[in-house]
């Protein structure tokens, strides 16, 4: 069915302008054309996310004892830590871990975050949890569930680690988000999550102190997380 407008066209009456309206046809898309595309594209959509989803499950089953993600769409599988990686870890964690264990905290690495059904799955190389936090399967905790979340950057991940993740970590509003890169030899804590971001970010060299807001109020000695 066409839309009728109408188009304004000017006449003389009698020495006197005065304004007619002229009636114009303009084609419409035929009823339910649109919604069956968006339709269409939906079912594509949720089509690619099951594709997706399988495929991240034959690789977690293919890969134990690898890092298995789906960071922004893609199936991301990590070799294992080399030694300087997992000596920053420990470090951190072990700066960490006299506060957690006053407020019965866990401080773990090797757990998956879980966003939603179809969204990313990141395995954050620390993870800081309460006692008894909320888990959507025995091995997804739901994102929310986090207090702190850190990544220490490989060459393979600085973009995922810098943009990706804490984006989508500041979506699900996980309170802080820590990042350190030691290539760039800085340390960055993100806090204040919003839909549009983390909306605080402090940044210093390698070897200040940084210090962690409430409940934390601690600070952190980076001095002890270089390579």
């Amino acid at each position: 069915m066409a839309k009728v407008l109408e188009r304004r066209k000017t006449a003389h009456d009698s020495g006197q302008r005065r304004e007619t309206a002229e009636p114009v046809a303009v084609e419409a898309e035929p009823p339910g054309e649109t919604e069956h595309a968006e339709h269409e594209e939906h079912q594509e959509h949720e089509e690619h996310d099951r594709e997706i989803y399988e495929r991240y499950q034959e690789e977690c089953d293919r890969w134990p004892d690898r890092k298995v993600e789906i960071v922004n769409g893609r199936i991301v599988v990590t070799e294992m830590a080399t030694i300087n990686h997992a000596r920053i870890i420990f470090r951190l964690l072990r700066q960490l871990l006299s506060v957690a264990a006053e407020r019965d905290w866990e401080v773990l690495s090797g757990v998956k975050i879980f966003f939603g059904a179809q969204k990313d799955r990141y395995v954050p190389d620390l993870i800081v949890l309460p006692g008894e936090p909320e888990t959507w399967d025995q091995d997804n905790v739901y994102a929310d569930e986090a207090l702190l979340v850190v990544e220490v950057v490989s060459p393979s991940s600085v973009h995922d680690d810098h943009v990706i993740k804490p984006r989508t970590c500041a979506e699900a509003n996980v309170p802080l988000y820590m990042v350190v890169d030691t290539f760039e030899g800085e340390v960055r804590l993100l806090s204040r999550p919003g839909e549009q971001g983390y909306g605080c970010t402090v940044s210093v060299v390698i070897g200040e102190p940084l210090e962690l807001p409430e409940p934390w109020s601690i600070t952190v000695d980076t001095g002890q997380l270089k390579r």
